[in-house]
């Protein structure tokens, strides 16, 4: 269906061409015929500046309502939008624009006028969190082998914590028009992170069917191949969708890829980098690859979006982007050292990176590459601490090296293969001890998903007597009691278990970890650590 204000938009979009016409129209004429056609050129050109103003107006009166029914609707659904002052970073004291006029898109994209709606997107799971101080974009599309969106995921929510979780949404882009592709990615989603998913903190969102214009004759410029720059070019074009979307969200907007790992503590650490900047900036970068880890300030994003929607079709993203501060600063006069000063004060640099470049199959069909960003340093997979003497043992099958002797001396990670029910992981002291604390972290910054599921914390007191009455009678402390005299002390969740056992227990001979079902994954423990009073 036509859109009603195709026309108008089209002349909007022609607005500043009319100064040439009219000087067409004078060049062209004759006799007392001049004045009059002068006179109604003015008068039309007079009255399109003031359709413009008003469609404008009107324009910027409707998204300033829709952000208002949005945040109103997502303050009654989800009430993990209130925040401490701390999180929403305004030390930087920013300012909030509205979100930009999205009929300009059919200044640069005109086919979208044939279409209602066309350029809102299908939500397809989200609570409609705004609010936020962060928003994380992470565009994604079908690859013809590996998929690397699940594992991105499990990295960027590793270790987070809720107030972390409670200022922040991540958006999975999945630019695909087939709607069985789409589905498949969130139900995929919505399995694997349920708790993130109902509270708000994941929306997974497609393009409309009509969003993307005809990509079959596009002209082949700097030696690429004709699927490249099919490829580069609606890859601009789904990063302009995105940053539209996420734009009203929050306070600051991250880019990133479906292809990728996070350093634990990354959300503090761009908090840290951004509060310490003393001039104004367009772009924090932390990753030096393409564009992968851009920071950007959400009110920015408009002026942006727009630059590229422009050229969408000439170059590919980091390059476009590159141009516009080329723009904005650099003085054509001056030479290349000057301009390159001028573009470091916009786009600053943020070491070590935060972000890292994993996969190896391109999401351009054939394409293999090996991108490493030198800067990330290596990953640290597992935490030594100094636990005490203990015989080792575990039912589960063990992956090469990775012994489970090798996480409790903190020399590596113990790493099995995927634990069904009645598997076991066992630490027997060598002499009673009075335990204070114990932590057991499952999965790493490069298997954030290889987590320990349904499985429980146990402990084996080491007076025998209350082990015989136990079994016989049941647990007179606060924790249930396993047929064989452990207590349940504890669970993991989201991969973590830790905790304090009371002193009424007395000394324990033995932790024991019990897995309950089984598990589609692999297991890591990539920490251990077991709290005694002499350690």
């Amino acid at each position: 269906m036509r859109l009603r204000h195709g026309p108008l938009v089209t002349a909007l979009c022609l607005g500043a061409a009319f100064p040439l016409l009219w000087l067409a129209a004078w060049q062209g004429s004759g006799g007392n015929d001049l004045d009059v056609y002068k006179t109604q050129l003015l008068e039309l050109h007079q009255r399109l500046l003031y359709a413009e103003k008003e469609n404008k107006k009107r324009s910027h009166e409707l998204s300033s309502a829709l952000v208002e029914i949005k945040r109103v609707v997502a303050k009654a659904v989800n009430s993990t939008t209130n925040h401490t002052d701390d999180m929403k970073w305004k030390v930087l004291n920013l300012t909030r624009k509205p979100p930009m006029h999205l009929t300009n898109m059919y200044c640069y994209l005109p086919h979208l006028r044939e279409y209602e709606d066309s350029i809102f997107p299908n939500v397809v799971i989200g609570q409609q969190r705004t609010g936020v101080s962060l928003v994380m974009g992470i565009p994604t599309v079908k690859r013809e082998k590996q998929n690397y969106l699940t594992n991105t995921l499990h990295s960027l929510l590793y270790e987070l914590s809720e107030e972390q979780k409670n200022d922040c949404v991540i958006i999975i882009f999945v630019a695909e028009v087939n709607a069985e592709y789409v589905n498949s990615v969130a139900e995929s989603v919505r399995t694997s992170f349920p708790s993130e998913v109902q509270s708000g903190v994941l929306e997974v969102i497609s393009p409309p069917a009509y969003y993307y214009p005809d990509l079959s004759n596009l002209k082949k410029t700097f030696g690429d191949s004709e699927d490249r720059v099919r490829w580069r070019t609606k890859q601009n074009l789904d990063y302009s969708f995105l940053m539209l979307y996420a734009q009203p969200k929050g306070t600051f907007y991250l880019q990133l890829e479906d292809d990728i790992i996070a350093k634990p503590e990354y959300i503090q650490a761009i908090k840290n980098f951004a509060v310490k900047q003393s001039h104004e900036w367009i772009i924090l970068e932390f990753s030096q690859l393409g564009f992968i880890g851009k920071l950007f300030k959400s009110e920015d994003l408009p002026l942006i979006v727009e630059f590229f929607l422009m050229f969408y079709k000439d170059k590919p993203i980091d390059w476009l982007l590159d141009h516009l501060l080329w723009v904005k600063v650099c003085n054509p006069e001056k030479d290349k050292i000057h301009c390159e000063k001028e573009k470091a004060k916009l786009r600053i640099r943020a070491k070590p990176s935060l972000f890292q470049h994993v996969g190896i199959h391109s999401s351009l069909s054939g394409k293999i590459q090996n991108l490493k960003d030198k800067d990330f340093g290596k990953n640290v997979l597992h935490k030594a601490h100094k636990n005490p003497p203990a015989k080792l043992d575990t039912s589960l099958r063990i992956f090469q090296q990775y012994t489970l002797e090798k996480v409790y001396e903190g020399k590596d990670c113990f790493w099995a293969l995927a634990p069904v029910a009645g598997d076991y992981i066992s630490f027997t002291f060598l002499e009673p001890l009075k335990v204070e604390k114990y932590l057991f972290r499952s999965g790493n910054m490069e298997h954030p998903g290889d987590k320990l599921f349904n499985t429980t914390v146990e402990v084996l007191p080491a007076d025998e007597t209350v082990r015989k009455e136990l079994v016989d009678n049941g647990s007179k402390f606060n924790y249930p009691a396993t047929k064989d005299g452990y207590l349940k002390i504890g669970t993991f969740e989201n991969g973590i278990s830790e905790g304090s056992i009371s002193l009424s227990v007395g000394k324990i001979q033995a932790i024991r970890l019990s897995v309950n079902s089984d598990s589609p994954v692999w297991a890591i423990l990539s920490e251990v650590f077991i709290k005694t009073s002499e350690n």
